[in-house]
């Protein structure tokens, strides 16, 4: 028998009064998804009732009120529906993060159409995937340019959104609960990523849970948008305009340092926040309660949270710093299918599942396991997707029919390849997964997909990508290849994947070992970089460090690299460097020079002597 899950009220934090959002009937809608039967207006129809003078959006190139929204998304939208684009059709929007981005994105969906999210700063070779794959009807480019893809029609920005009529009446095309929303990839077990279908009326369910357990709450919120644009869990920061909150864009640099966001979260008024484990843990250090609107809502997902991180989390929501929401759930099923606060230490839980899905947990014969049990979460519901865009054997695999009794909505439902046990109380535990699918920092990644990019690479006969540690104790991907050159290997990587799938060590074999079946053994692989054995450091050739700031930078890489010997041309990405890594560095460089060192100098200055000349003018600017 199913297990019963808690009403969905038991979610909501009692500390947060909710200010419902002005309903909008289906009288008022200028669109037919109110009549869809999810019982929730369309986005776009609340968005309509936003009062008009509050503030939209914050980017730092400009700012817009929700009037000076709607009349650019309507003039985006017509401008759409005059080159052909309507329901059905997929705009991809090829643009950086900044107002036009938010403009153009709602003016796709204004037009009836889908947006595909093709974020600039991935390899070439990848957007032109993305493009191709998904049959993009048309391209948004920020600038006059050649399309990302052959033959791909495009048009610019400022073409779209020239000459906005302020008093024309906002009217979005109208569209069905099953419509497309958008179409997000992640990364594919096949070896190529794959397209994942939304609809409307699941995105409109989305806002309308997360209200009802209380993570949007109240009038006018400030709500950051963390998120690369390319994954699912922007979505769950765009629609937050649609209820009349304000939408404050976070940029790339501001994003990937701890200080420089904490900063930005007490200047621009943050109340809502939505981020990874790993950023929340160096973020947690940097909040003060008097810096800004506490508590601080954080919406914290994309990867599992440790015990240690449970523990801090949970001593800030108790007093009153931030109001801490761990949330679970996969692209499929729209953004976020479970809930849970993080208000008492102990035992770590993704909560339970939100009302627009229902919850199964199934052995490998599809048979519900007994209470207690470890199993096989599969979601059922209005927010599951439509399937994998152009791939329907896929789908078939992936969106099951549902047995059980209650399915009344189509009888579909999405195998997770999560494996969880559920709580006396109805929450549900994490316990891993039962397929060769991981989250890091954040990121879906499937290891197949980058073991395919590997074996397409010149002379490389086989390869297995595990996630492991690297000589920090930090999570990281290790790849394992028989056949190619290492540095190759790196720069034909780089030009195919985007930067968060590369290994952070590629380590040549000349055999893998195998299971008595014959197959690649992964279990035998070693799951930790350990530095290699190097002579003592005075006699080590090619270190040459000169000065205190080299010397400094050499012993932190020497640390948090795990490397047995550093010299002045060593690269901190190529020798495994990361994010997080980089955002140790500059803790140890800050703490041990007083110097303001920001994560993007270490982006900007790859090469340790390079970093080292930097951080000398700073000193010389500081101490003059």
């Amino acid at each position: 028998m199913t297990a019963v899950l808690p009403e969905p009220a038991t979610l909501a934090d009692p500390s947060a009064a909710v200010t419902p959002a002005p309903a909008v009937g289906p009288a008022d809608c200028a669109c037919a998804a109110c009549a869809t039967g999810t019982g929730h207006a369309d986005l776009l129809a609340r968005l309509a009732t936003a009062p008009g003078g509050r503030t939209a959006v914050v980017a730092a190139d400009r700012s817009l009120t929700f009037d000076e929204l709607r009349a650019e998304a309507a003039a985006v939208a017509a401008r759409l529906t005059a080159l052909g684009a309507g329901p059905e059709s997929v705009v991809a929007l090829c643009l950086p993060r900044g107002a036009g981005l938010v403009t153009a994105l709602i003016g796709t969906l204004t037009a009836g159409a889908a947006y595909l999210p093709v974020d600039p700063a991935l390899p070439a070779d990848r957007r032109r995937y993305l493009l191709e794959d998904s049959g993009a009807d048309l391209v948004v480019l920020d600038a006059p340019g050649e399309s990302p893809a052959p033959g791909a029609r495009s048009v610019t920005l400022a073409e779209l959104t020239a000459n906005p009529t302020a008093d024309a009446p906002y009217r979005p095309a109208p569209v069905s609960a099953g419509t497309l929303a958008y179409v997000i990839y992640t990364s594919g077990s096949t070896g190529r990523p794959k397209g994942v279908e939304i609809g409307r009326g699941a995105a409109s369910l989305l806002l309308a849970e997360l209200e009802g357990v209380g993570a949007a709450t109240g009038e006018a919120r400030r709500v950051g948008w963390n998120a690369s644009p390319s994954f699912d869990a922007s979505v769950q920061q765009w629609v937050r305009l649609c209820r009349g909150d304000t939408l404050v864009m976070i940029d790339e640099e501001t994003r990937r340092d701890p200080s420089l966001l904490a900063a930005f979260i007490d200047a621009q008024g943050l109340t809502d926040l939505d981020i990874t484990p790993s950023h929340a843990d160096p973020l947690l250090d940097l909040l003060t309660p008097d810096g800004g609107p506490r508590p601080l809502t954080l919406l914290v997902g994309g990867e599992a949270i440790s015990p240690a991180l449970w523990d801090r989390l949970a001593a800030a929501h108790a007093s009153g710093l931030l109001r801490a929401l761990n949330v679970y759930g996969p692209t499929e099923t729209t953004v976020d299918a479970t809930a849970g606060w993080i208000d008492r230490p102990g035992q770590t839980h993704i909560g339970t599942v939100l009302p627009g899905l229902r919850m199964r947990l199934l052995d490998e014969k599809l048979t519900p396991v007994a209470p207690g049990e470890a199993g096989e979460l599969y979601l059922a519901g209005p927010r599951v997707a439509r399937g994998y865009r152009n791939r329907p054997v896929l789908t078939a695999e992936r969106f099951l029919a549902d047995p059980a009794a209650d399915s009344d909505d189509g009888g579909r439902m999405y195998r997770t390849g999560d494996r969880c046990r559920l709580l006396p109380d109805g929450r549900l535990v994490y316990l891993g997964r039962a397929d060769g699918q991981i989250k890091l920092r954040g990121h879906r990644i499937e290891l197949p997909e980058i073991e395919a990019a590997l074996t397409r690479q010149a002379g490389v006969a086989e390869a297995a990508v595990i996630l492991g540690e690297d000589a920090s104790g930090s999570p990281a991907l290790i790849a394992y290849h028989r056949g190619g050159d290492p540095e190759a290997l790196r720069t034909g990587l780089a030009a195919t994947l985007p930067a968060y799938m590369l290994p952070a060590a590629l380590v040549p074999v000349e055999r893998f070992a195998t299971t008595p079946s014959g197959k690649l053994d992964r279990s035998v692989l070693p799951r930790r970089v350990e530095a290699t054995a190097a002579a003592p450091e005075d006699t080590v050739p090619g270190t040459g460090l000169e000065g205190r700031a080299e010397e400094l930078i050499g012993r932190v890489w020497k640390e948090v690299l795990g490397a047995a010997s550093i010299g002045p041309d060593d690269n901190f990405f190529k020798l495994g460097g990361h994010s997080l890594l980089a955002i140790k560095l500059v803790s140890r460089v800050r703490a041990e020079l007083t110097v303001a060192l920001p994560v993007k100098a270490v982006y900007a200055n790859p090469r340790l002597r390079d970093l080292a000349a930097h951080i000398e003018e700073l000193t010389a600017a500081r101490d003059a």
